[in-house]
């Protein structure tokens, strides 16, 4: 059984913390006036904005160790990334989620973020929050902002798109799990892989070259990951790149052929992207997809 965190109230901190790339402290400054323009206050780790000289923003145990803190810290009643980027799989099994288990907190971001809201799925069964990160806030106050907000206050999404030429038509209700196929790729076999069995699987990346986007995919379907999902989601893969040689086909063309021997509805160009359009979604949480011939729903239950 999948624990859902407390929502948040007016009052109530929300840390900003970067486990993983570094981020420039001056571009979450519109995502902390706006958090707190919503009645929250804020609490920001020395990781952002770090003095560190390479690609991380800090050490290994310096991102670990502020992580850990806010996981712990029952003052902080949710956690939003800076940004992702790569670093998570170099410090989850250092996390110890033994206090935040008891007295969990939502846990928001998405991208390399991935690998968190995987672990905490399978291992500690608690939802978390795939949503916009800091430095989203700077595109303004969207739909794709406030469904952030509606998502960590308690509010269920409903969420629709138009129908996509590649789409399956269908109807499906379970657990909604996912993130950013590269990552999803990346822990299989270790200790945070997904159960993605009788689940609705919601898949996204960006500056993937189209052949690699290919081999993540038969990763997956090897694996098992596609063969019995309740459904899917296809969401945006931006910055695509192809070969000098081309590969042939565009990566929706990619997914359709992988995953054309299976019955269950599949919905593409959702939006959940690591573009503006990225609706915040609950991983571990019940929701119904609904394909037709005109458009896609996604309702949270």
């Amino acid at each position: 059984m999948i624990k859902i965190p407390t929502y948040l109230k007016k009052g109530d901190t929300i840390g900003i913390t970067c486990p993983a790339g570094y981020m420039d402290a001056a571009k979450a400054q519109t995502c902390i006036n706006t958090l707190q323009s919503w009645g929250f206050d804020v609490m920001v780790g020395k990781t952002l904005g770090s003095k560190s000289k390479n690609y991380f923003s800090g050490t290994d145990e310096e991102r670990a160790d502020e992580l850990q803190a806010m996981l712990d810290d029952e003052n902080i009643n949710a956690i939003l990334f800076g940004r992702g980027g790569y670093g998570m799989g170099r410090i989850i099994d250092r996390l110890d989620f033994t206090k935040f288990k008891k007295k969990p907190k939502w846990v928001i971001g998405f991208s390399d973020i991935t690998i968190l809201h995987a672990h905490l799925y399978t291992r500690i069964k608690v939802a978390s929050l795939h949503a916009p990160m800091a430095a989203a806030f700077n595109e303004g106050d969207n739909e794709f902002i406030k469904s952030l907000r509606n998502a960590i206050t308690g509010k269920k999404a409903k969420y629709s798109c138009a129908a996509h030429a590649f789409n399956k038509a269908g109807n499906a209700t379970a657990e909604l799990v996912g993130g950013n196929l590269c990552l999803l790729a990346h822990i299989i076999g270790s200790p945070s892989d997904i159960n993605t069995k009788n689940n609705i699987l919601f898949i996204e990346d960006i500056g993937e070259q189209i052949y690699n986007t290919d081999r993540l995919l038969y990763q997956l379907k090897r694996s098992g990951k596609l063969a019995n999902l309740a459904g899917l989601i296809v969401g945006g893969f931006t910055d695509t790149k192809d070969t000098d040689r081309p590969f042939g086909k565009t990566v929706y063309e990619v997914i359709q052929e992988i995953t054309a021997e299976y019955n269950y509805p599949v919905a593409y160009g959702f939006p959940v992207s690591h573009g503006k359009e990225n609706y915040a979604l609950k991983v571990g949480v019940n929701y119904t997809l609904k394909i037709t011939k005109t458009k896609t729903q996604l309702s949270e239950q």
